[in-house]
């Protein structure tokens, strides 16, 4: 008898025990307008009996709008509450405001602003703004760059009556720039002049031509106290997570570079590991809340996947990107009845969420 030598048998066993690995999924975009495409939670084999409690759930904390999308697909879509003039129903043509969940778009703006060779992220602030911005030194001032602002980074006091302020005498020395992490809402808000002056178009005119006719986006830039805040439909708000979710592609359009999407979606410093550029980051060892120089030795969203990033904004205004699962999240909505909020809440949701998504 005649036997095969025992590598080639061995071969032929694993060849044949081998699983063919499944094929990629190709990421659906809407179009600009019409039909956006959806797949129901059973056929995704999500265990539909624990929708009703994520439903009650939402209700009870103040929410007007929650969507999932499912490789680029509508899975859930709801709708509760009014409109702001507490009469009309809110619906998917409703617009809320994105509060700091917008300053990811903002994030994503400069990005494509500097690929268009437009803004130099290591020029000083006052390359832009002018000299005086500040009431620092000049010497101080010169060095804060974009970069710092990108970051959180600037080294101007967070702790002053006003923190929204964006006059000189608002914006004081607390630390050399890159050595204090601080979530600074007017060192964040003065981006919006060097983006102006960068690009040379306003906000809203660069917004509409760079994202909002690529990807089908609605919505603008509305000045609500100090800040330029952004207001949109839900729907908008998914878009702009599907963009980031494909690497800032859409379709075969590169909208923002996928370098650019990697940056903004890791650690941006040392100082809190859960912050990229203008966007959280879940999955680190510890990270750092707004208003507080203290270490929390926890990732941002423990119940949530560890490669999420997030856009988070005041009163629970969030999309949630997770690329291992080719998921958005997206939650519009009054402040729902916790602290620390949308950090709790956030992890709220996922909990339920982890009751529903079977992998």
């Amino acid at each position: 008898m005649r036997y095969l030598p025992f590598s080639l048998f061995l071969f032929l066993l694993l060849a044949c025990d081998k699983k063919e690995d499944p094929a990629p999924v190709t990421l659906y975009f809407p179009p600009n307008s019409g039909n956006w495409e959806s797949t129901s939670p059973a056929s995704l084999g999500w265990d539909v009996n624990k929708l009703a409690a994520l439903n009650d759930f939402l209700v009870a904390n103040n929410t007007r709008a929650f969507i999932i999308l499912k490789d680029g697909k509508i899975v859930v879509e709801e709708y509760y509450g009014k409109q702001f003039d507490n009469v009309t129903n809110f619906s998917a043509t409703s617009n809320w405001y994105w509060a700091s969940a917008g300053k990811t778009l903002t994030s994503v703006l400069a990005g494509i602003a500097e690929e268009q060779g437009l803004l130099n992220f290591d020029a000083r602030t006052s390359d832009y703004l002018g000299t005086g911005w500040t009431s620092l030194s000049l010497a101080q001032e010169n060095k804060i760059t974009v970069r710092h602002q990108l970051t959180m980074t600037t080294g101007l006091d967070d702790g002053v009556a006003n923190p929204d302020c964006t006059t000189p005498a608002c914006l004081v020395y607390k630390a050399e720039p890159g050595t204090r992490w601080a979530y600074h809402n007017a060192a964040y808000t003065l981006l919006d002049g060097v983006l102006a002056n960068s690009t040379g178009k306003t906000l809203n005119t660069f917004v509409n031509d760079q994202l909002k006719s690529k990807i089908g986006m609605d919505g603008q830039y509305i000045q609500t106290g100090d800040n330029n805040v952004y207001y949109s439909t839900a729907r908008s708000m998914a878009r702009f997570g599907l963009l980031l979710l494909n690497k800032g592609k859409w379709n075969d359009v590169q909208v923002v570079t996928a370098d650019y999407v990697d940056l903004l979606s890791r650690s941006s410093q040392n100082l809190n590991l859960s912050y990229g550029y203008l966007t959280w980051l879940n999955g680190k060892s510890s990270f750092m809340a707004p208003g507080s120089q203290l270490v929390i030795p926890s990732s941002v969203t423990p119940a949530a996947p560890a490669d999420m990033f997030a856009a988070m904004g005041k009163n629970g205004q969030v999309i949630n990107i997770v690329p291992s699962q080719n998921l958005i999240v997206v939650r519009m909505g009054d402040a729902p009845d916790n602290t620390l909020v949308p950090f709790l809440f956030q992890d709220d949701i996922w909990e339920k969420l982890n009751e529903i998504i079977v992998k």
